[in-house]
């Protein structure tokens, strides 16, 4: 099956789901968001959530830092 994530195509196995495609791709689950077909999706919705042929998912990176306000 193929999909698109964050503009990539993707050959995945199977039928994964959304929790799936995340562990196989090694990322920090309580540090991004998730956008299938533009709609974001809840993490507990995750498992629950199969993906599709031609799906498109967009994955944002939470990342910490800043400016130092006391500079």
């Amino acid at each position: 099956m193929k999909v698109f994530v964050n503009g990539d195509s993707r050959d995945l196995l199977g039928t994964p789901s959304l929790a799936e495609l995340i562990t196989q791709l090694d990322l920090p689950a309580a540090r991004i968001a998730v956008e299938l077909n533009r709609e974001v999706v809840r993490r507990a919705d995750w498992s629950g959530t199969m993906l599709k042929e031609d799906d498109r998912i967009e994955i944002v990176h939470f990342v910490g830092g800043g400016v130092d306000v006391n500079s």
